[in-house]
């Protein structure tokens, strides 16, 4: 199936499990993740209707960048592990980051962010399974309370929810406790009503068992494979 094809097949199942969950479709919004993908696929997917796209390395993305600069209002999201030191470049070609997780990295992109005259939007990274070898803050860490604290005189960040890979499994039911655990801290956030914070995006869900995160709250799903494939290199 081409590229084309794809998108709608996934677009059909987003609608299908908004509707089983009593959601509107709408509320749910697809990310094709295009990391390692190459420009020419990346353009496919555009003229196929999709804008949101999802990349993982600042610097893969800024080498394919260039050749994607006439596309008509594209949005791009950083949705990988970010040092510090790629702030500056993070914030220069990105719409948004969604894999925040620590304040010092909040504080370099809001610093990057602020001498470009703009804002970006960002997600803090959850990791919801406490796993040593991902990315994210821990739910009851006193890392996200100080994330969470900061968030006013971060004036050039705009938090605006969570995002979480759960632990890999081939069963999608069984990633259903943990997106039910990071929408639960949404909205426990939310309901504390901070200042600079809302909580209106939950990003979690991909190829596997997005239909699953959706019936639990997700406004963005990230797919990948579903959409151009398996990656022939990491």
């Amino acid at each position: 199936m081409s590229i084309s094809q794809n998108l709608a097949a996934v677009r059909e199942r987003i609608n299908g499990a908004a509707v089983r969950a009593g959601r509107l479709p709408e509320e749910i919004a697809l990310m094709a993740v295009s990391k390692t993908q190459t420009p020419e696929r990346i353009r496919e997917a555009y003229n196929a209707g999709q804008r949101l796209f999802g990349e993982n390395r600042v610097q893969e993305f800024s080498g394919k960048s260039e050749a994607l600069r006439d596309l008509k209002n594209p949005e791009w999201h950083m949705i990988g592990h970010l040092q510090t030191n790629k702030a500056a470049k993070t914030a220069e070609l990105f719409h948004a980051v969604d894999s925040v997780d620590s304040l010092k990295l909040a504080e370099k992109l809001d610093a990057s962010a602020r001498a470009l005259g703009r804002k970006l939007d960002v997600l803090i990274e959850i990791n919801v399974g406490g796993e040593t070898a991902k990315s994210g803050v821990a739910p009851d860490s006193a890392a996200l309370g100080e994330l969470l604290m900061a968030a006013p005189r971060l004036e050039a960040l705009v938090f605006h929810g969570l995002m979480t890979v759960p632990p890999f499994t081939d069963d999608p039911e069984a990633a259903r406790p943990y997106f039910r655990k990071l929408r639960e801290l949404g909205d426990t956030i939310a309901a504390r009503k901070l200042s600079g914070v809302t909580m209106d995006q939950l990003s979690m869900g991909m190829s596997h068992d997005f239909e699953v995160a959706i019936e639990e709250g997700s406004t963005c799903v990230r797919v990948g494979t579903a959409i151009f494939g398996k990656r022939s290199k990491a």
